[in-house]
């Protein structure tokens, strides 16, 4: 009885790998958790608690002395009264009210038919009060505007703090699945001596690394749709670049933090070597590359720096592209950030590997 024929191509051994990768990481329910669940629960938790609301009225409270009934009849019918809450203390009530942050603002009777405003400039809650309150009191008493002026509103998709988020955490979970998925896995295959006999056999080590890379590439791309999507259908989020660029914005930040997560494993022997490695590599990108607020609130002369991050280039190009609909050929300087962060950790790792 003749065997049956079997085929062994030059991508056979590598599709055999990327088989297993997959099966191995869906058997694992925690590793769907981390990378499709978490991501959307935050987005769907920080989007509730940033949601777009009525501006909320000032609290304010008026110290009530004799001879200020005038002042607070005037605070009262003031036509813009309805964009704060007054309370009438008394004085030394009044006080303490401002002192345990009750209220925002204290008004105090200057005893000429004034007022006198007690605020604090560290609280923007309180600033904002006192010029709240002083417009409505000067209005009310005649100041008539010496500029006309008008408004216009904007609340469009795309201005939301949603939209920024949300392709902050796309970046965020590519960094984390390049790093951790790729890192951790390589340590804990050679501390368990899985890679010393991966190499035993006639396994292309190319074909190996490749078949871990794309296993991630293939869960990145499934998570890019399932936060998109969850955005788009939950807060009306509005893709306004192609999708082709989105992805292959995604897929060159994978393949950069993947290069820096082989990077971080090639000599570490232990799981604690490399998860200090690990952190210490991605906790400045935590806090500077604009996950969860713009980085341009730091300071001016740290901001070429930090623009330098690959995490902020990828932040920055997933922006660009979602949110304001930015070709590729517009995004080289972040986008060339990205290909040399990936392309020198590939070259190092490679130099620097050790499966034993």
């Amino acid at each position: 009885m003749s065997e049956p024929l079997t085929t062994h191509g030059r991508w056979s051994g590598y599709a055999g790998l990327l088989g297993a990768r997959m099966k191995e990481l869906f058997r694992e329910p925690e590793v769907i958790f981390w990378i499709f669940m978490f991501p959307i629960l935050l987005a769907f938790g920080l989007g509730i608690a940033f949601r777009n609301k009525p501006v909320e009225k000032a609290n304010v409270v008026f110290a009530q002395q004799e001879g200020s009934d005038a002042l607070q009849t005037l605070l009262k019918s003031a036509p813009d009264a309805q964009r704060f809450n007054i309370q009438v203390q008394p004085p030394e009530q009044a006080a303490n009210s401002f002192r345990l942050g009750k209220v925002d603002l204290e008004i105090l009777p200057d005893g000429k038919g004034g007022a006198e405003y007690v605020y604090d400039p560290a609280r923007p809650e309180s600033v904002l009060a006192r010029n709240v309150v002083d417009d409505a009191l000067q209005i009310a008493a005649g100041r008539k505007p010496v500029l006309s002026s008008s408004s216009r509103v904007n609340s469009e998709p795309g201005s939301r703090y949603i939209d920024f988020l949300i392709p902050g955490l796309l970046g965020m979970n590519l960094m984390g699945s390049g790093m951790w998925g790729i890192g951790f896995a390589l340590v804990d295959m050679r501390q368990r001596k899985l890679l010393k006999r991966f190499i035993a056999t006639p396994m292309r080590r190319s074909d190996f690394l490749l078949a871990l890379a794309s296993s991630r590439l293939i869960l990145m791309i499934i998570e890019l749709f399932l936060v998109l999507g969850f955005g788009i259908l939950m807060f009306h989020m509005r893709v306004m670049g192609s999708w082709p660029a989105i992805i292959l914005v995604s897929v060159l930040g994978a393949m950069t933090f993947a290069g820096l997560g082989l990077l971080t494993a090639s000599r570490a022997q232990k799981i604690e070597t490399a998860s200090g490695i690990m952190n210490l590599i991605m906790m400045p990108m935590w806090i500077f590359s604009g996950i969860f607020f713009s980085y341009e609130r730091f300071p001016a002369k740290v901001l070429p720096i930090i623009r330098l991050l690959p995490l902020t280039a990828l932040n920055d190009s997933l922006r660009a592209v979602i949110l304001e609909g930015k070709t590729l050929a517009s995004l080289s300087e972040p986008l060339i950030v990205l290909c040399l962060w990936g392309g020198l950790s590939f070259l190092v790792a490679v130099r620097l590997f050790r499966w034993t």
